[in-house]
């Protein structure tokens, strides 16, 4: 016959007979207890704790809700800079205006995110972990810019064979080895690396501009600028994004940076613009 447990709770006193929850169950049975439904006392219907215990079909994500747009990198002589907006749409609601979507993984990699908001947090809460070891271990070793890409890489296209895709493209950015690292992962774990990476609407808007103006030799100045001008297309052409932007950089010298959210020089008074329909086909 097993004993009654004990506790040496401070609210109890020690050696005070506690209830059996003051050990785990597991520990006084031969075998863990079965998944079982709790019936309330208020008369309500049963309510299952446990998801093996429901009945109902698992159900997956089928579309996004809470979304983000455009992510643009490229790289310059030093390192590399990452630009976004901090705008979560709910649809086309511009709801969420306030909303980082670039997250810091150590001092030499960062990692930006277009597409669902929420599936974002979750692989930030993927990549905490990975720090958390890489801390816990104090060897002094921290994962590389490669690395975190190639652990996205199967993480997406993992979840991407369960049928239940995390809905994001992701940019990572680093420094590896004292040069510059770029590189992009979509929703069902497509992979690439380049001197200049882009998502969503990005693709045909700001690419056609790094094309034409980005080096890998070019200095800060001329990368910041290319930045603005790449950020203000996509601005005035997708109208899920807000002047609201911020831009990490990361350099072998400085680690990296993250910006505090700032606005551009926007103009509205081109002529086109007063009317845009004006010389269009079948337009009022």
């Amino acid at each position: 016959m097993l004993p009654r447990p004990t506790t040496h709770s401070k609210a109890l006193g020690p050696g005070v007979a506690g209830p059996e929850l003051a050990v785990a169950i597991s520990a006084v049975l031969d075998r863990p207890p079965k998944p079982v439904s709790h019936l309330p006392l208020s008369g309500a219907q049963p309510c299952a704790v446990d998801p093996a215990a429901l009945c109902d079909p698992r159900q997956h994500t089928k579309y996004p809700y809470v979304t983000g747009t455009s992510v643009m990198a490229i790289k310059y002589k030093d390192g590399v800079l990452v630009g976004c907006d901090t705008l979560g749409a709910y649809g086309t609601t511009k709801r969420y205006k306030s909303t980082q979507r670039i997250y810091h993984v150590n001092s030499k990699c960062v990692v930006a995110a277009g597409g669902e908001i929420s599936d974002f947090q979750y692989i930030s809460n993927l990549l905490d972990e990975l720090t958390t070891d890489d801390y816990r271990f104090d060897d002094g070793i921290e994962l590389s810019p490669q690395e975190v890409h190639s652990y996205l890489c199967r993480v997406m296209y993992n979840r991407r064979n369960k049928f239940d895709p995390l809905w994001n493209s992701l940019v990572v950015g680093g420094v590896q080895g004292g040069q510059p690292f770029l590189g992009m992962v979509g929703m069902i774990g497509t992979h690439y690396t380049d001197s200049h990476v882009t998502t969503g609407f990005a693709n045909q808007l700001a690419r056609p501009l790094f094309r034409e103006r980005q080096r890998d030799d070019m200095s800060e100045e001329d990368a910041l600028q290319l930045m603005y001008d790449a950020l203000k297309v996509c601005y005035y052409r997708d109208k899920v994004s807000i002047n609201k932007f911020q831009i990490a950089k990361v350099t072998k010298d400085d680690g990296v940076s993250i910006s505090e959210p700032f606005a551009l020089d926007m103009r509205w008074d081109y002529k086109m613009f007063a009317q845009p329909t004006k010389w269009a086909v079948g337009a009022w």
